[in-house]
């Protein structure tokens, strides 16, 4: 991968740990030796409000912001923000979707309608998409709260990163009591991609 850099799109909604996500992410590729920049964006900081994070790594970053189109793999814990995202793709980039549904207000408030099969939608035009229940399998390890961890996992195994590696970036960002759980998460996320694959 000398001199190429890789470009990871993370987009949720407030409180579904996109931020978290992106940190272990970069914890581990500053582990294995790369350049990295991470920029983060909050939209409404409260639960609900759409959250990005742009994970760059290479040999040499210098800036840290993805543009349009660039994007090798987009992991969407949302099934709306996954589409909203949707042109950072590259033309022959994977997406990761969480199958999760979180109204946004205006859905709440009855203004608009949540968009129906939005998922399929997007996997009639990406060729790699892969749409997963990373909540359902967190639920199954301890916490839904886990299921961003799930998708660590799953994101993992799609990029080749060291499980090692990425355990030890879990250690290091999760607080101690969450961390058999979120372990246990990241496990079932990479035995998922791995049996998929």
């Amino acid at each position: 991968m000398a001199g190429k850099a890789m470009n990871i799109l993370i987009v949720g909604v407030g409180g579904q740990g996109t931020l978290l996500t992106s940190r272990i992410l970069a914890q581990v590729a500053v582990d294995l030796g790369y350049d990295v920049k991470v920029s983060e964006i909050h939209g409404m900081a409260q639960r609900g409000g759409s959250v990005v994070s742009q994970v760059r790594y290479g040999e040499k970053i210098y800036s840290p912001i993805i543009s349009k189109g660039d994007a090798d793999i987009i992991l969407a814990f949302e099934k709306l923000e996954a589409a909203r995202w949707l042109d950072y793709l590259k033309p022959d980039g994977m997406i990761i979707i969480n199958d999760d549904r979180v109204d946004p207000l205006p859905v709440m408030s009855g203004k608009v309608k949540y968009p129906e099969d939005i998922d399929q939608h997007i996997a009639q035009m990406v060729e790699k998409t892969l749409v997963v229940d990373a909540s359902s399998i967190a639920v199954g390890c301890g916490n839904v709260r886990a299921a961003n961890v799930v998708m660590v996992g799953i994101l993992a195994g799609a990029m080749g990163f060291p499980e090692g590696e990425v355990e030890k970036a879990i250690q290091a960002m999760v607080p101690p009591k969450a961390l058999d759980i979120n372990l246990k998460a990241f496990k079932e996320g990479h035995n998922l991609y791995s049996n998929i694959a």
